[in-house]
């Protein structure tokens, strides 16, 4: 089994199953393996047996693995997912990265930019209004996941300028930084998805061919401070291909 990573900043277990996380992502790990017991993850990374489990329910949580009774922890069959907003948001909250297994972000551009008038309608500013966009496209092994929009009320400029810069941020995500610097935080979110036959302009932040026919997601997340004044409002193109997946408890 390959060696602990470097130490980070982490609580113990969320670098426990970080460091499967990303195993599983590059394929280290593959469906049908079986991870180490948690009695031996507790001896091998020096944590209480409480901790091992933790990580091991985090990685259950996220579909990567799953319980076997008598058998023990396997490593599960991944389809081409696809994050809505809301869940990178959670993402952050525990692992400190909107990144999901196997995945990385590149081509991180912001500026402060005329409104279009269909984001101009969800801030409630006029068309051609300034507004913070940040532009980042989400990557894993088997091509992109999908090219990610943030749009951003150009007030949080004053006070954080590096949101309009064209580099990815530090020390969290936007909403992150926005509730350290201003108090307001996230207090409730819609989320919206659609499909659509990809147009002229998703092609191309998709960096897909001009000729390409294919059905995309689109995906969008509305995030509210408890006065109900958007924060921020996402909008993720899916690449063809990627599914949406969730799961929900059986009320009885």
């Amino acid at each position: 089994m390959p060696g602990q990573p470097r130490a980070d900043n982490r609580p113990p277990y969320a670098r426990i199953a970080g460091h499967y996380r990303d195993l599983i992502g590059s394929g280290e790990l593959a469906p049908g393996e079986l991870l180490p017991s948690i009695r031996a993850l507790a001896n091998q990374w020096n944590v209480s047996t409480a901790t091992a489990d933790r990580a091991m329910k985090l990685l259950r949580d996220e579909q990567l693995v799953h319980g076997i009774p008598g058998v023990g922890t396997e490593v599960m069959a991944r389809p081409l997912s696809l994050a809505s907003g809301s869940e990178r948001h959670d993402r952050s909250s525990k692992t400190k990265s909107s990144w999901g297994v196997g995945e990385k972000s590149s081509g991180h551009t912001a500026g402060m930019v005329p409104a279009p008038k269909s984001v101009a309608c969800v801030l409630g500013i006029d068309p051609g209004d300034d507004v913070i966009r940040r532009s980042r496209v989400y990557r894993d092994a088997h091509g992109i996941v999908s090219h990610s929009t943030s749009w951003i009320p150009a007030e949080f400029s004053r006070v954080l300028p590096e949101l309009a810069r064209s580099e990815r941020l530090k020390g969290g995500l936007s909403l992150d930084l926005i509730a350290e610097a201003t108090g307001r935080q996230v207090e409730q979110r819609i989320d919206e998805e659609t499909a659509r036959i990809a147009t002229k302009e998703d092609l191309e932040l998709l960096e897909l061919d001009a000729e390409t026919v294919a059905a995309i997601l689109v995906l969008t997340a509305r995030f509210l401070d408890v006065d109900g004044q958007l924060l921020e409002y996402g909008v993720d193109l899916g690449g063809p291909g990627r599914t949406r997946r969730t799961t929900s408890e059986v009320l009885r």
